[in-house]
């Protein structure tokens, strides 16, 4: 046994807490996004500066730091490196309650982006060394399910807070907290030992390469490059759209704050978690059949999130809008975990830290960054015309960039099996030809449910509204589209 071996309970420990540690990240990143309309009315901002506010301003310091905190994590203490930065987050969250204009608020969010810089990364690569290479995509996805803790716990509390305390109280309450918890990290989560669950276990004294040398290797893989800038394009609509849901269901649908910020702290929170937990367990199931499974994953639950996410968008019905909120974010949470594990699947414990910076650096400066950006920019560009809609005719430019995400998540699952460095076994799982046969089906739904979405977007940005038989229709294809995807899937579980 080796002298750093651990408990299965201490390990399940680690990440329990580890997942606390992110659902505070998540906490002190949304806040804003649920009480915006209250900051926007009181400083007199625009849909634009609230863009920057939560994407593009956070996202340049939050990724431009995160690779050389991430690369000194993975030559030093990674629990220390967590704990500082816990501590920096949470307490600029609290000053953000201090702020009297556009201006002071701006640099106390870019303090929060410079302290979250060093959480996910350096946590990762911990994990890591805890969990076996085909537990961690199943590991990372729990970890990960603390976006959606943090999303329901800050928008349920911001929300309500806000509506009874005000705006700047909402800050103090849910920055400061964060403060305390990081001293409970620093005293009760231990540093393991870099590589140790891996088969091929790295030397003591192995070389650990520079930074620049760590860049070559990563970015020589097709597989991270286009998981990279997949997951960006990806997570561009989840900004894009996400980021601005609480003053849509405002505007558009009446809601006041404190209604918005329970109905999607539960929507958003419940519905990532299952399918954040989802995608990292099916990842990890079928990719003991076949790598490529990974990234499959995430191509499907793409293409099915056309249907949920017009409704969304179109619908006058609130109840119908909230139930799509539900499924949508189920479904753009699939694609965390199994891209993650792919992650560190591709390079050794020494470089970890690092694969988990530079996969959030694309992720977030396309993603985080241009996302709610654009989405504002559109939003006050479209408000002459639509006015207080305007958000509604502003979402589906953003959302079409996900069929870009779709095409490079394909591309990476044709390099992955034969880049991976980490296996389940330390060996690559044999990819047979046969097993192509549901890459045909989605590249057949991406085509149907796009050309068929967009015929009946054209009939919503119209009418304003949503026709019975455009209910009907996408009903149906989206049936049809779930019920293969679900004996493909069943299919590969079985082996057959």
């Amino acid at each position: 046994m080796e002298k750093d071996s651990y408990s299965q309970r201490y390990r399940a420990y680690v990440l329990l807490v580890l997942s606390g540690v992110y659902t505070f990240n998540f906490i002190d990143r949304q806040i804003l996004v649920i009480i915006q309309e209250s900051v926007k009315l009181e400083l007199g901002l625009s849909d634009t500066q609230l863009g920057m506010l939560t994407g593009l301003a956070f996202a340049i310091f939050y990724v431009g730091l995160g690779l050389p905190i991430s690369k000194y994590a993975d030559n030093h203490n990674r629990k220390n490196v967590v704990v500082v930065s816990l501590a920096i987050w949470s307490a600029m969250t609290a000053v953000s309650g201090l702020v009297a204009n556009y201006t002071q608020l701006l640099l106390a969010r870019i303090g929060v982006g410079v302290g979250e810089a060093g959480g996910s990364g350096p946590s990762h690569s911990i994990l890591s060394d805890y969990f076996k290479p085909h537990q961690r995509a199943t590991a990372l996805s729990v970890y990960s399910v603390g976006i959606y803790i943090g999303i329901l716990a800050g928008y349920s509390l911001g929300g309500w807070i806000d509506a009874n305390y005000g705006w700047r109280m909402a800050f103090f309450a849910l920055g400061i907290p964060g403060v305390v918890y990081a001293v409970f990290v620093y005293f009760t989560v231990k540093e393991p030992h870099k590589g140790r669950t891996d088969q091929l276990k790295l030397k003591a004294d192995a070389e650990k390469p520079s930074m620049a040398a760590a860049l070559k290797i990563l970015l020589s893989k097709k597989t991270f490059v286009l998981i990279g800038l997949g997951a960006g394009f990806h997570t561009m609509t989840n900004y894009g759209v996400g980021n601005f849901l609480a003053p849509f269901l405002a505007r558009v649908h009446g809601m006041p704050v404190s209604q918005i910020g329970v109905a999607l702290g539960v929507c958003m929170g419940i519905g990532g978690m299952v399918g954040t937990f989802i995608g990292g367990y099916l990842g990890d199931r079928l990719g003991k059949k076949d790598l490529r499974w990974y990234l499959w994953l995430p191509i499907i639950a793409a293409i099915i999130n056309f249907i949920p996410s017009y409704y969304v968008f179109f619908s006058n019905n609130t109840t119908l809008v909230l139930v799509g909120i539900f499924v949508t974010t189920l479904l753009t949470g699939i694609y965390l975990g199994p891209c993650l594990a792919i992650c560190h699947n591709l390079v050794n414990a020494k470089m970890r830290a690092l694969s988990s910076a530079l996969f959030f650096l694309a992720l977030n400066i396309i993603g985080l960054g241009l996302g709610p950006t654009v989405t504002g920019i559109l939003s006050d560009f479209l408000e002459p015309t639509y006015g207080n809609e305007s958000l509604r005719y502003a979402f589906p430019y953003v959302f079409l960039t996900a069929i870009v995400s779709i095409v490079l998540f394909y591309m990476a699952s044709k390099h992955y099996p034969n880049e991976a460095v980490v296996t389940h076994h330390d060996e690559v799982v044999a990819v047979k030809d046969k097993d192509m046969k549901p890459i045909l089906q989605i590249v057949l739904g991406v085509f149907l449910l796009f050309f068929v979405g967009l015929f009946f977007l054209q009939i919503g940005l119209a009418k304003k509204d949503i026709s019975e038989l455009s209910i009907a229709i996408l009903g149906v294809v989206g049936l049809l589209f779930v019920s293969g995807s679900y004996f493909t899937i069943k299919g590969a579980i079985q082996g057959k």
